[in-house]
């Protein structure tokens, strides 16, 4: 499955806080409970052996909300699952379930461990892109498998169908082994407890490929902000979505926050004036690329912008 969740790698519900421990090698010893999920029912109550976990429910308020929901339902019924329907087959069979493409399992990479059950939180959903026909999910979560703790994110691909959007392909987050040995900032970032961490981008920080005026960036924040981070390098596209320009994010030069103090940056409620203070806060710290949902003059030429797929994080990216 994705890579073990470590000290600070917490898992942030759209309600709440899941949180691992140190040196976690495998899940608590007892069930904790998930955030609450907004609406629907519960997920199957898994084994005492794996945390209770909630369906994933977007904001209302999101742009496409059912794109979103879309994507998570296909994540949910690949990486988990009761005791006794585990594999490939049982997963297409959910998939299938859903009016999904069963042969999306077979790009499911790290979301569907050999395991014998499994449960799985979503973190958070936020637009790798967002277009009229065309859509990228990023699907953050945690997942538990008996004995062992971890997760990943998805890059989940959508086309627009009727009646709902079509999953089409699905891109499991690679960071890649952990370094032999880091640099003092990376450690310190990992160290950080105002910088929230998932499983995925933890990864991307132990695997040393992440530059150091990202680290750095990110402990200056820190210094201000109590900081939750949905993307560093992987699991988001290789390219800006919709164009033939190479991301930030997979050469380690970027990074994403759903979260700002606690408050989401999609949710209408979170006060303007926080998010422009954090976005003109990332400016000052080197990054020559802020967006967000925020639209507001000053910095360099062009250092600013929003648009649909920033409405729900706020992305900064950094030329060395």
């Amino acid at each position: 499955m994705g890579q073990p969740l470590g000290r600070r790698a917490l898992l942030v519900g759209t309600g709440g806080l899941l949180t691992g421990t140190a040196g976690c090698s495998g899940p608590p010893s007892a069930p904790v409970s998930a955030p609450a999920s907004g609406s629907g029912s519960d997920s199957p109550s898994p084994s005492p052996s794996l945390p209770a976990t909630t369906p994933w429910r977007p904001d209302r308020d999101d742009v496409n909300p059912a794109v979103k929901l879309r994507a998570v339902q296909v994540v949910e019924a690949i990486g988990a699952w009761p005791a006794g329907q585990g594999g490939a087959t049982a997963a297409k069979k959910r998939v299938a379930a859903l009016g999904a493409a069963p042969s999306l399992v077979d790009q499911a990479g790290a979301l569907l461990p050999d395991a014998p059950e499994a449960a799985l939180q979503v973190i958070d959903a936020q637009y790798g892109g967002i277009l009229a026909d065309a859509a990228s999910v990023l699907v953050v979560c945690g997942q538990w498998t008996p004995g062992h703790a971890g997760g990943t994110t998805v890059d989940v691909r959508l086309s627009r169908a009727l009646p709902r959007w079509d999953v089409t392909a699905l891109h499991p987050a690679r960071p890649g082994a952990a370094a032999a040995s880091l640099p003092d900032a990376a450690r310190r970032v990992l160290a950080e407890s105002r910088i929230l961490l998932p499983p995925a981008a933890e990864a991307d920080i132990r695997s040393g490929k992440v530059h150091t005026s990202v680290l750095r960036a990110l402990l200056r924040l820190a210094g201000t902000y109590r900081i939750y981070v949905s993307v560093v390098r992987s699991g988001h596209p290789l390219n800006v979505f919709g164009t033939s320009r190479p991301s930030d994010h997979p050469r380690g030069r970027a990074f994403d926050v759903w979260q700002i103090d606690g408050h989401k940056v999609v949710d209408p409620a979170t006060s303007r004036r926080l998010v422009e203070s954090f976005m003109r806060a990332v400016a000052a710290a080197g990054s020559y690329n802020v967006g967000g949902p925020v639209r507001f003059s000053g910095g360099a030429p062009g250092q600013f912008f929003t648009d649909n797929t920033h409405h729900d994080h706020v992305h900064a990216g950094f030329t060395t």
